[in-house]
């Protein structure tokens, strides 16, 4: 199981785990869930108590990630299966994302 925390403008939303590689959740952070001010981080995640859960990588997160050649080439310099959409999620979407979305791994303790 791999987990990441997942940040809108540096504050902390929610959680994305990877129970397996056809079963992922995300659930927002209580605290995001209780300020009315802040949004949902998609319109396909609404704010919700529920998780959400999926048989993929949400399409949302996929979305972040590089495609073709630029995903080859990550894939090789980072020694991380081309195939592994949330390893490559978790070593690329740190910093440096298109839009308000950024993605910390969490090491389990």
């Amino acid at each position: 199981m791999r987990q990441a925390a997942v940040y809108r403008n540096q504050e902390l939303a929610g959680y994305l785990t990877e129970e397996t590689t056809q079963h992922y959740i995300f659930r927002y952070d209580e605290g995001w869930l209780a300020d009315a001010q802040k949004p949902a981080i998609s319109l396909t995640l609404p704010k919700r108590q529920a998780p959400y859960e999926s048989n993929q990588l949400f399409p949302f997160f996929a979305n972040l990630l590089s495609e073709g050649v630029n995903r080859r080439l990550q894939s090789t310099q980072l020694h991380i299966d081309e195939n592994d959409s949330f390893g490559l999620l978790l070593a690329t979407a740190r910093y440096d994302t298109i839009g308000a979305i950024t993605v910390q791994p969490l090491i389990a303790p």
